[in-house]
């Protein structure tokens, strides 16, 4: 069984050498160890830290295309070079390496097909109060939205089993973390979590303040969550606009009931336009949950060709011949 542990680094030319030299290369259950690093568009030595500490693959992109493109590009390299089972690490020694077999061990067990490291982000000394308030937030939100029971949904050191990083497409532009979760609850994949260690490391480059990534992370959250649920979505908004419109309706029933009608003529134009708007919401769902059974069908024909691309297809189903009497 071979274990790859993929690294994306932009600009990390200070701390690569001390992460690559914490993971074990030796584990328990596994083969062999191997490492890989996606340079996302690195403006100092990145690449050749890389090299200079022994790093098995190196992906480098020309041009910083963000960490959610190269977490996939990580993965699809992983794959291609015969992974049984894939870490994800930061290159800032956020995660200890050391905790590698830890993270590994429910999949070795096959009790898991994703693991995530959990930092206890409610108790972590070095967060402030606003950021353990809002990853927990954040997590809990992720965890109703994904149907998964992850206290740490943001952290980037995770585990995947070859299967799982086959069914993961990534498509946000901005991190692969919520979004990676949320797709596993939805395809339902074994989700589990582990304690981890985690290190003080300088700010985050995603985001310059607290509230952007609140932001960005919430659509993010939306947007995946409509993709996989959006009758749900698009039902709970039309019927919101139906029932506004509902109860504005019945409001200029009651005055013109009792020939008060003049004066609340805005009530029934407003209640007519919520009506309209709200069927056609519903609509819109019904029309998206189309689209979306259409989805499912190709990202199940992407999982087959990206299974035959690194030489793991399922088998394919024995046909019948009837013979001509």
């Amino acid at each position: 069984m071979k274990l790859v542990v993929q690294i994306p680094c932009y600009n990390e030319e200070n701390t690569l050498a001390e992460a690559l030299a914490s993971i074990p290369r030796t584990i328990e259950g596994i083969d062999s160890v191997e490492t890989l690093v996606i340079d996302d568009g690195s403006s100092d030595h990145t690449s050749e830290v890389a090299r200079a500490n022994g790093v098995d693959h190196i992906v480098r992109f020309t041009r910083n295309k963000g960490l959610a493109q190269g977490f996939m590009a990580g993965l699809d390299a992983a794959l291609q070079v015969g992974a049984d089972v894939i870490v994800n690490t930061d290159a800032d020694n956020q995660y200890s390496g050391a905790d590698i077999p830890h993270l590994i061990a429910p999949i070795l067990a096959g009790q898991a097909d994703l693991v995530i490291g959990d930092r206890g982000v409610g108790t972590v000394a070095h967060f402030s109060w606003m950021k353990r308030r809002l990853q927990t937030l954040g997590s809990w939100v992720v965890r109703k939205v994904s149907g998964t029971r992850l206290p740490d949904t943001t952290s980037g050191f995770r585990a995947l089993t070859r299967e799982a990083a086959l069914r993961i497409n990534i498509v946000s532009e901005f991190t692969y973390t919520l979004e990676s979760i949320i797709q596993a609850g939805k395809k339902r994949l074994a989700v589990a979590h582990v304690p981890i260690t985690a290190h003080p490391t300088r700010p985050s480059r995603l985001f310059t303040s607290p509230w952007e990534y609140v932001k960005r992370s919430g659509v993010t959250i939306l947007r995946i969550y409509a993709t996989y649920e959006p009758l749900k979505v698009f039902a709970l908004l039309g019927s919101a606009l139906v029932t506004s419109g509902a109860l504005l309706g019945l409001r200029y029933a009651y005055f013109w009931w009792h020939g008060a009608v003049r004066g609340h003529v805005q009530s029934a134009v407003l209640s007519v336009l919520l009506l309209i708007l709200g069927f056609q919401t519903l609509q819109w769902g019904i029309m998206a949950d189309l689209i979306a059974n259409n989805r499912k069908l190709i990202e199940d024909l992407l999982y087959r060709i990206r299974s035959r691309d690194v030489g793991s297809a399922p088998p394919a189903p024995r046909q019948r011949t009837r013979r001509r009497p």
